[in-house]
């Protein structure tokens, strides 16, 4: 049997700012389902990756495919209708609208088995926020923030989520909260691409990982190989 297609396939892209080389020749593919770790050091082009995948920061050579079909030149807004979701650093959630607002505005119908997301949906996940349902996305807390951006993204109802850096400047009973949520989105079959500072946490949660240092792919594997490879660690996460 040939193996399963994936669902996202970065090809040895190459992403500029400016005139700075920032991706050299990076690669990733991601499994319908499944969670991808992208790990590395502060600066190494994990989030200009991300950047990339949604047309933010275009590669300039390359390509990237997302179900099977090229996405590397279309406009972001096209990206995201076709099924990607983005959970960016600085949550960007909408600070004078209501938590019910913030949700409504990013509910999406589109067909699909994954396209089942609504507010009954979202508060079986995060049942917080109905708690919070009439309050503004500027007096929530920052877990409560982090949340609202990732329950914001479902209610687009997307295939694929990339999430960058969504435990920074949180507390560690939030973190492992947040975490915990990712967590649950494998049983829904989305598929996530990770970005996290925090190496031990994204190895527990995420199925396979790729190490990007200096604007290149270093290493990839499963979770368990670099989690069991501790001098493979120290050399390209320091831990």
């Amino acid at each position: 049997m040939s193996a399963p297609l994936p669902i996202l396939d970065v090809d040895r892209i190459n992403s500029f700012y400016g005139e700075a080389h920032v991706l050299h020749d990076v690669h990733l593919k991601a499994l319908e389902g499944e969670s991808v770790a992208l790990l590395g050091r502060n600066g190494a082009g994990k989030t200009t990756t991300l950047r990339s995948i949604l047309g933010l920061t275009p590669a300039r050579t390359g390509k990237i495919t997302f179900k099977g079909q090229d996405i590397t030149n279309l406009p972001t807004n096209v990206i995201a209708e076709l099924g990607v979701g983005w959970v960016p650093d600085n949550r960007r959630i909408f600070p004078t609208l209501s938590v019910q607002q913030n949700l409504e505005i990013a509910r999406t119908k589109r067909g699909g088995k994954n396209r089942e997301w609504g507010l009954d949906r979202v508060f079986r996940h995060f049942p917080m926020l109905k708690e919070l349902l009439k309050h503004k996305g500027e007096t929530l807390s920052g877990g409560e923030q982090q949340m609202l951006s990732i329950a914001r993204t479902l209610m687009g109802n997307p295939d694929l989520i990339l999430l960058d850096e969504p435990s920074e400047g949180l507390g560690p009973l939030i973190v492992r909260e947040v975490m915990n949520i990712i967590e649950e989105l494998a049983s829904t079959n989305i598929t996530t691409v990770l970005v996290e500072q925090n190496s031990v946490l994204a190895l527990r949660i995420c199925s396979r990982v790729y190490v990007l240092d200096d604007g290149k792919t270093a290493h990839e594997g499963t979770s368990e190989e670099l989690t069991a490879n501790e001098e493979l660690k120290k050399q390209l996460l320091g831990i």
